[in-house]
């Protein structure tokens, strides 16, 4: 039931609006504040899906309501409600953030197609925040152990700025991980972040994969495409396993980041860019290069900062934080009860090899979730999480 809050000093017209909005919705939930000091006081105690609220009132306009709600409860649509000599100030309401105004006396149909659409933008709000808390929770980076707070620390200082960034470290550890912390925490984070697998695209496909394609290209080029660093313009692209690019997909890379400038398959025509890179490998580049498999201007341009990920079996500390985690999130998606792992099932754990790094306690946490008892005990460890 959405939840109508009307701020209006004459009561006539708060009659009116209660009236139209209660009688055509039997699902709206109306209440009613007589100014605007007691309609803030009324948002900060309450919640609520729209607010009405009328411009020239006494104690507090509705200018001053408006910010006060911005700041209280920004996800808040507010509607105005103008009298014929307020327009202007009503049109200047809508920069100050709010979502539309009606006229007194209120045209019924004009009223109603408002408060439906106010409405609509409210689940769509709610709905973006609670997807970017859902992906924000799947890339949360866990642990604290002080090569994990080194990591956390240098992402602090490193992510606000445009600065590129080379992660580095086995298959495993959390390098992913570490790309989408730098987005989130960046002033990008707004914009799209796009994800390239350089190692599962062909070779004679990376490039028109990274700078798209003319028609006419290439034999199946049927039509113009674009390319992922114009996918994620304004945004961050993030070239994972980028040890495992071309060398001619390199040297356009690096004229995209000398330049900021690329040109799709086929064309000579410029495109400028605005992307941010981040990049990630687990192979040697410094041995790359000596093989004259990776470009030596091209590690240095993406190496600005440079963060190395270690192995899980550098950091055992942090295995009973990430058993933890891994055990809530799986039991979230799976249903059931949550599983508690008893000391001895954490120490043992604590002793194996971990040669697949984060991803292989993941998979294991899961097994013993699913196969063991109803606390996973050390028993169920040497059972289901013993190395083959």
């Amino acid at each position: 039931m959405a939840k109508i809050l009307i701020i209006e000093d004459e009561a006539a017209i708060r009659r009116v609006l209660v009236k139209i909005l209660s009688e055509e919705n039997k699902t709206y939930e109306v209440d009613e504040a007589e100014d605007g000091l007691a309609g803030v006081e009324k948002v900060k105690e309450e919640d609520f899906d729209l607010v009405l609220c009328d411009i020239k009132m006494p104690k507090m306009d509705g200018i001053e309501v408006l910010e006060a709600i911005r700041k209280i409860k920004p996800e808040i649509p507010v509607v105005m409600i103008s009298g014929h000599g307020d327009l202007d100030t009503a049109v200047n309401t809508m920069r100050l953030g709010a979502f539309d105004y009606i006229s007194k006396p209120p045209d019924l149909n004009r009223l109603l197609n408002t408060v439906r659409n106010a409405l609509d933008r409210k689940e769509l709000v709610v709905e973006n925040t609670r997807l970017k808390k859902k992906v924000g929770k799947n890339y949360e980076m866990v642990g604290e152990s002080p090569a994990i707070s080194r990591i956390k620390n240098i992402i602090e200082k490193v992510a606000p700025t445009d600065a590129r960034v080379l992660i580095t470290g086995p298959n495993g550890t959390g390098k992913e991980l570490v790309a989408h912390w730098l987005h989130q925490k960046s002033e990008r984070s707004k914009g799209p972040m796009i994800e390239v697998n350089c190692a599962a695209i062909p070779s004679e496909l990376i490039e028109s994969e990274l700078f798209g394609h003319v028609k006419g290209a290439f034999t199946s080029a049927n039509r113009d495409r674009a390319g992922k660093f114009e996918a994620a313009n304004g945004g961050t692209i993030f070239l994972d396993e980028i040890g495992d690019m071309s060398l001619s997909a390199q040297a356009k890379v690096l004229r995209a980041l000398q330049e900021n400038k690329i040109s799709r398959v086929g064309s000579d025509k410029d495109i400028k860019v605005d992307v941010r890179v981040v990049a990630a490998t687990n192979k040697d580049l410094k041995k790359e290069i000596e093989d004259k498999k990776f470009r030596e201007d091209l590690f240095h341009r993406l190496a600005v900062i440079l963060i190395e990920v270690p192995p899980l079996n550098e950091r055992r500390e942090d295995i009973p934080l990430l058993v933890e985690f891994f055990s809530e999130k799986i039991t979230e998606e799976q249903g059931g009860n949550k599983k508690e792992f008893t000391p001895e099932a954490i120490d043992l754990l604590k002793e194996y090899n971990w040669t697949g790094n984060i991803r292989e306690l993941r998979n294991v946490v899961e097994r013993l979730i699913i196969l063991g008892s109803s606390q996973v005990t050390e028993e169920d460890v040497r059972l289901f999480a013993s190395k083959n």
